[in-house]
């Protein structure tokens, strides 16, 4: 079997392309893909705040790499941190109104490059795709 054409290597090309579709198109708005994607977990959050562990572990990243994208964040007034008043040891981030707007633009940059993606696939396809991928993340998890 060519190396290129393994499921592996084709799910590693699609997720290349799709970053970097997504960085160059979030450039503009001086947010990067893993900006976003905290951006995204504390939007989705209740009352839009998590402990910076609790976001740590939903990104799937090092204690360093989650503190890093908070800074960032707050530098660009996106998200806010705070000690928990009952734990001064933990921090609390909070998604502000510079950063839910930013979440808006960002899903709408989401929607219209999954769309393209998905362009060359009818509905019925796209909804086995969708199955498929469940299915394999299931499996890997």
């Amino acid at each position: 079997m060519n190396r290129n054409q393994s499921c592996g290597a084709l799910i590693k090309q699609l997720h290349d392309e799709l970053e970097k579709r997504a960085n160059n198109e979030l450039r503009a708005e001086n947010i990067t893909s893993a900006q976003v994607g905290a951006l995204l977990v504390l939007h989705e959050s209740p009352e839009g705040r998590l402990p910076l562990k609790e976001l740590e572990q939903r990104l799937h990243v090092s204690q360093a790499t989650a503190a890093g994208i908070v800074v960032r964040l707050e530098q660009k007034g996106m998200v806010q941190g705070v000690q928990d008043a009952s734990d001064r040891r933990i921090k609390l981030v909070s998604i502000t109104r510079e950063g839910v707007e930013r979440c808006r633009r960002a899903e709408k940059h989401m929607e219209d490059t999954e769309n393209r993606l998905l362009s060359g696939l009818t509905e019925t396809e796209r909804e086995i795709f969708a199955t498929l991928l469940k299915k394999v993340r299931d499996t890997m998890l």
